[in-house]
């Protein structure tokens, strides 16, 4: 990452990017701004972001055109912007390679809170295999597949594992209900959202079981679930 962290805004209309250039630059962030997906990507190539923030709808190439390409070149992370109702479209855009999406109209504090987090999230090294996830108050060992969350044993059955795993390797990140199932029970099983939601719900149990309310994973309306691991210590 740079000294000054670089972010691309990608968006069509002016009173926005005028908006997110004014409250970027405030905390310091270097920001270019494109008003499509063609002259993003070529952006990309000298300006290095060290995060993306691309509106859905816009000329030429949409949002989730951007995040495929993106993804074929660069690990960046790609926050996206949606207006109201586009659930299907916040899905398709995640799937796609986004991280994460904010809702028009949006304030500004949400705004930054979200960009702070993409930020401190780096990509995996993945030519180190992982064989154990220190995440909070999570430590989950590959190799013997046990967990403990805040000192506490839980034991999981295989697939409670597998999908606990999958949500502690993307921490804070929306993971589409498509995804999970598609990595977990493979690609024809996308469909049974039904189906993970029992596994989720029994997850929660075992984590929290004292919780009036779920803390570590978290529900994104018709979207799916997003993994937080809580502070180190913490139950």
């Amino acid at each position: 990452m740079h000294i000054r962290p670089h972010i691309l805004v990608v968006d069509d209309e002016p009173q926005i990017t005028r908006v997110l250039r004014t409250s970027l630059n405030a905390q310091g962030y270097e920001i270019r701004v494109a008003n499509d997906g063609d002259t993003a990507l070529e952006i990309v190539k000298d300006f290095a972001p060290d995060l993306v923030i691309t509106d859905l709808a816009m000329p030429n190439m949409n949002g989730i055109e951007l995040c495929r390409n993106l993804r074929k070149i660069s690990q960046v992370p790609i926050l996206v912007l949606s207006v109201r109702g586009e659930e299907r479209s916040k899905i398709e855009a995640l799937d796609s390679g986004a991280d994460d999406y904010i809702t028009k109209p949006f304030s500004t504090g949400e705004l930054l809170a979200r960009v702070r987090a993409a930020l401190r999230r780096s990509p995996p090294n993945a030519s180190v295999p992982q064989t154990r996830i220190e995440a909070g108050a999570f430590q989950i060992d590959l190799d013997a597949h046990s967990v403990s969350v805040a000192g506490r044993d839980v034991h999981l059955t295989p697939k409670e594992f597998d999908v606990l795993l999958y949500m502690a390797q993307h921490p804070r990140k929306v993971l589409t209900h498509r995804a999970i199932l598609n990595a977990v029970w493979g690609s024809n099983s996308v469909e049974q959202n039904e189906y993970l939601r029992v596994f989720v719900g029994q997850l929660r149990k075992k984590l929290e079981p004292e919780a009036s309310s779920p803390k570590y994973i978290l529900t994104e309306p018709w979207v799916g679930y997003r993994f937080e691991p809580g502070k180190e210590g913490s139950d």
